[in-house]
């Protein structure tokens, strides 16, 4: 039986790369379905419920209208439940003008248990190759939770504008991760700081939970 499994995943793999070879090439249609069916043996009948399993745990929110805009993000570990710190960027290219308030709409079970406390605005130094994600220096500001039919809202006033400058600013959050994995979208709106102020969209954060 392994035998049988084993040469019918070398025959599928056969199929695979003359599909792909040579990038002017089309699929066949032929090959395309051979592979589907292939993959249908291998893949065992009992695994059927798992998969739907899976994809039931797995809860997606975002809008993907022509106005959205990504933010990056940043977060320490993206178990399930575990206890994260997560680091929602505002580089310069996302603010346009000052800001006098800042707006963030988190989805249902995405950090039900926030806390004033654990919320954090800072000018941020953004991590890669060589250097690490860390505030470098706290922003005062003032902050209010509003939990409205299951969302979260955050207000965030701080006590001078976040200029629009070439700085980085980041809204840190210490909180626990959801107990569904899933891709998890956070909206955020700025008080532009000016002779009108006018609340506009800033743009997303996308986060990943496992």
């Amino acid at each position: 039986m392994n035998k049988l499994k084993l040469f019918i995943l070398f025959s599928g793999t056969i199929i695979f790369f003359k599909m792909f070879k040579g990038q002017k090439q089309k699929i066949r249609k032929s090959l395309l379905i051979k592979l589907l069916f292939v993959v249908s043996l291998v893949t065992p009948f009992n695994n059927i419920n798992l998969f739907r399993g899976a994809y039931a745990g797995l809860e997606f929110q975002w809008d993907n209208n022509s106005n959205f805009r990504r933010l990056q993000w940043y977060q320490l570990d993206n178990e399930r439940i575990a206890r994260n710190t997560t680091y929602f960027f505002l580089r310069p290219s996302d603010r346009k003008s000052g800001i006098l308030k800042i707006d963030m709409k988190f989805p249902k079970k995405y950090l039900s248990n926030l806390k004033k406390e654990k919320v954090n605005l800072c000018k941020v130094q953004i991590g890669g190759f060589s250097d690490l994600t860390k505030c470098l220096e706290n922003i005062p500001a003032d902050y209010e939770i509003n939990k409205v039919e299951g969302k979260i809202n955050l207000t965030i006033y701080p006590y001078s504008p976040i200029p629009a400058s070439k700085d980085s600013y980041a809204v840190v959050v210490k909180a626990f991760n959801p107990m569904r994995s899933g891709l998890y979208q956070v909206h955020s709106y700025g008080q532009s700081a000016g002779a009108i102020p006018v609340s506009s969209y800033l743009g997303s954060w996308t986060i990943g939970i496992d």
